[in-house]
Parts: C-alpha cells; structure tokens; sequence
C-alpha cells in the first residue's frame, strides 16, 4: 500500500492503479481500497471499471454517498435509468423523499421495459408507504404484482396496506389472488392467519398446517376438547410460544379452572411482557369471576398499552370507586391525570397518596411544587418541611427549600395569592 500511495503521490497513476489492484483479492470489501481504485479508474479514463469499484462500495456500505454521487456523475450521459435511479437512492439517504420520489418516477419513464423498471418501483412504492401514502403505494405495488409475477413480495404488501386502509378482507382478497395466480403456497399459512383474524376458522382450519393454528381455529369454532387434545401434544415443543400459553389460558378460562388460566397469562408474560394481551385476558377473567376492582384495573392497563389514555383513566376511576384504598391505584391516577395536564385533579390523587402513605416522598414532592405553582407559598412550604423531614438528602429538598422559604417567608400565603390578584380591583 505504502508503495502504490507513493506512485499516487508522484502522479503516477498506472503504476498506482496496478500496485492497489494487488492489494484487491485480500481486501475485496476495504472502502477505502475501492475507493482509491474507482478514483485512479476515472482518472486513467477506465469508465466501466469505475463503475464496477463503485458499485462494490454501495454493495459493502449501501448508504455511502459519495459512491452514489460518482455513479450519478457517470451515468448521466450514457443510461438515464440508473442516472436516475441511483439519484433517487442519494436523495432518499439525504432524507430528501420529494425529491427522491420524483427520481424514482423519472427512472421508471426511462426504463427500457417493464422488468428494468421494477426495482424503481419498489424504491418509490416504499417511499409512499413510509410518508402513509397508502393509496399511492397500493397502486405501485399493484403494478409491481402485474410486472413481478413471481415474487410474492408485492401481495404481502397489498395485504398490510389493505388492512390500514380497506380492512381485512381486501387483505384476505388480494392474498387469494395471490395462491391462485402466483401459486405461492406460503400464502395459505398466512392466510389461515388472517381467516382466524376474520372469524372464518374453518377456511383457516382447512389451510393450516400449524398446530397452533388449527388449536386456535377449534376453539373458534367451540371445539374446546379437540384443540387441547393437540396443545397437550404440542406443548413442549411450542413451551417458547407466546401463542402456546395465551390459547392455554383461553381454553382453563372457557373451562373455568381459572388458577390455571392465570398461571398460563403469568407464562405469557415472561415471553411478551409489554403485550396488551395480558391485560385484556386478565379482565376477562376478572369480570367473570365478579371481581370489578381487578377487572377495571386491568381493562385501565390494557388501554394503556392500546394508547388510549383518556380511555384508561375512566378505567381507572371505575376501578378506584370499588376500592379507594390502593396507593399503586391513586398514584397512577395521579400520573395519568398529570400526563392529561388536569393539575388541580391530580393534586387531589397526590393529596390522597399521602392520606394512604404518609412518607410517600414523590407524592410530597409534587404537592409542594403544585401549591408553588398557584402562589400557596405556605402550603408549599408545609410540604417541603415534611419532604425534608421524611427524605432529609432528597436533592429537590437541597435544589429548592431556601427559594421555597424565602417566599413563605415573604407573605406569600395562599391567601395573600388572591389579594394581590383581586385587592386592586375591589380597591
């Protein structure tokens, strides 16, 4: 390396070239090496071995600009095609969609048939859907689907974009089409998938191969004893399967030996612990057994997870009405009722924390700052004190009790708040 630098250095390109090219079989995937190859390529007027380093690069580093900006360079002139489609890939790593767009559109105009076109048709299709244009992607993978008849690829795609647009059974329509124009049998697993998901388990019970496919179907279809028959076969082999354990628990719960239902949703858990799942089978089970508290509780944490926060909340509330006493409760409440921006209400839940644990320090902490909030300089004081009495190095307490004090101090009492905002008035 150090002698083909030298010969680059002395502008002595050939000898360069040649000593970097034997360097080349032990460093196929170097960058840096490619990158001095394809640059001495250009300027010894190698064009089409320019190309070949460079394209190795993108190969290597996908995202390496300035690979792309030589290849453009050298395509504008000779193929308009990949001018155009390796323009769209620069913009498109500039996060410049517009215009990457508009490249892709080009490259599949100057195409020299259908087949070229493609993967510029994908290219674009991906934009749209990442931008949520879903309608415009439909449409070029529907061409793509025309034009690529055998990559199974565009269908899945027109499945996914026809559930968030259409609903299901366009999503099940175009899978169809799918198996019987194209052939690929892939698609009837997904489409047993999709058949369950569409309260149709006997077109997914005669598709599937799955065991857990065909236990899920049975049940649906209120065939409880067939479909545990199989899980009891299967459950050692599926024991890592979230699905395993939440069909388990369906089927204890339909059968009311609810400990085990539970001890199934506990397994679930371990394998999906963030799953809204959990939660709804949880309150399922509750209600069922009359237990109100525990059933508006879950239903709170289900819509949580769903992201639906005011949803949440009413569940939470529900669930506080039967039972007033529980911290964790109060406290998300709060921290709900905070999230919502509903201050006033959330102090009352604070308020109520410290009812229920007196040396709760985040609870004090955010009475203290709230009383500050509205010109209770005193009451906020009173919650400082107990902070600092209950938690005496909390950091806030260091931060902000001489500020807290000197305003107490000052006469800023609550009352003192409302004559400063009214006196001048009624004077």
């Amino acid at each position: 390396m150090k002698l083909a630098e030298q010969f680059e250095m002395d502008e002595k390109y050939d000898e360069a070239y040649a000593e970097y090219r034997k360097e080349l079989p032990h460093k196929s995937g170097d960058v840096e090496l490619l990158t001095k190859l394809a640059h001495l390529a250009l300027i010894l007027n190698k064009k089409d071995e320019a190309k070949a380093y460079y394209g190795r690069m993108l190969e290597v580093d996908p995202a390496n600009i300035l690979a792309h900006e030589q290849l453009v360079d050298i395509y504008q002139n000779e193929d308009k095609f990949r001018y155009y489609l390796l323009r769209g890939n620069m913009h498109a790593l500039q996060q410049q969609m517009g215009y990457a767009k508009s490249d892709y559109k080009k490259a599949i105009d100057n195409a020299k048939d259908n087949i070229e076109a493609l993967p510029a048709r994908y290219l674009y299709a991906g934009l749209c859907e990442g931008e949520e244009k879903y309608q415009e992607a439909i449409d070029a993978y529907l061409r793509i689907a025309d034009d690529d008849d055998q990559n199974p690829l565009p269908y899945i795609k027109l499945a996914e974009l026809y559930e968030k647009t259409e609903g299901i059974v366009s999503s099940i329509q175009i899978l169809e089409r799918g198996l019987k124009e194209g052939g690929f049998k892939a698609f009837e697993e997904i489409l047993a998938g999709y058949y369950i998901r569409n309260s149709q388990p006997e077109k997914s019970l005669e598709l599937t191969k799955s065991d857990l496919t065909k236990a899920r179907a049975l049940m649906d279809l209120g065939r409880n004893d067939e479909a545990f028959e199989i899980l009891n076969k299967v459950k050692e082999q599926y024991k890592d399967q979230p699905l395993m354990h939440s069909l388990l628990a369906q089927y204890y719960f339909q059968k009311g030996i609810k400990d085990l239902a539970f001890a199934e949703i506990d397994e679930y858990e371990k394998l999906e612990p963030n799953s809204p799942l959990i939660y709804q089978m949880r309150a399922l089970i509750y209600e069922d057994s009359g237990d109100s508290f525990n059933e508006h509780l879950n239903w709170g944490k289900y819509n949580i997870l769903k992201g639906e926060k005011e949803v949440a909340l009413n569940e939470y509330m529900t669930a506080y009405q039967f039972n007033n006493k529980d911290s964790e409760l109060v406290e998300t409440i709060a921290i709900q009722l905070e999230g919502l921006k509903d201050y006033t209400k959330a102090c009352e839940f604070w308020e109520r924390l410290i009812e229920l644990e007196p040396k709760n320090s985040n609870a004090l902490q955010k009475l203290a700052v709230f009383r500050d909030s509205i010109g209770d300089y005193a009451g906020a004081m009173d919650y400082m004190e107990r902070l600092k009495e209950v938690d005496p190095s909390n950091q806030f307490v260091r931060d902000n009790y001489s500020q807290f004090q000197e305003r107490a101090e000052n006469g800023g009492g609550f009352v003192q708040f409302f004559k400063s905002i009214f006196g001048k008035r009624m004077g």
